[in-house]
């Protein structure tokens, strides 16, 4: 872990949010990771910016609906290269339990390439620091 934090501090990933249709108990979870020190994932060298084109980690919650499926793709197109996808919950991974829905287009890996699942409904803020830790793993790797 420690040779980990050394080499984040020399390049410290961006991580952006995106909400593709959850009902927010993902969301939730997420903020946790970010407000709340025990789970910080700033000790981890990451920052959540506000704009697509300076992410570096993806991590996206919902199923995709129909309503916001091209925003979602727009988004994510907007990325910069290289970056890495995490699906945080079973929404994204596989629909969820709106996965029968006539409103659900999804799971996002029909449409975007998923590096990292986070599976849970939430799944628990340890879980999706270790998520990230994954994809810092695999962003490096792109670098």
């Amino acid at each position: 872990m420690k040779k980990l934090l050394q080499k984040i501090a020399k390049k410290s990933p961006w991580l952006y949010r995106i909400n593709a249709g959850s009902c927010n108990g993902c969301d939730v979870e997420l903020a946790t990771t970010a407000c709340i020190p025990r789970y910080d994932v700033e000790r981890l060298g990451c920052k959540y910016c506000g704009s697509p084109k300076h992410a570096d980690i993806v991590l996206i919650t919902g199923p995709l609906t129909a309503r916001v499926k091209e925003k979602v793709l727009r988004l994510y197109d907007e990325i910069p290269d290289p970056k890495v996808t995490v699906a945080i919950g079973v929404c994204p991974i596989s629909g969820g339990v709106f996965r029968d829905s006539y409103a659900i287009t999804g799971p996002i890996d029909k449409f975007i390439p998923v590096d990292v699942n986070v599976p849970g409904c939430p799944p628990r803020p340890q879980a999706i620091i270790d998520g990230i830790v994954e994809a810092i793993k695999i962003w490096e790797t792109r670098l």
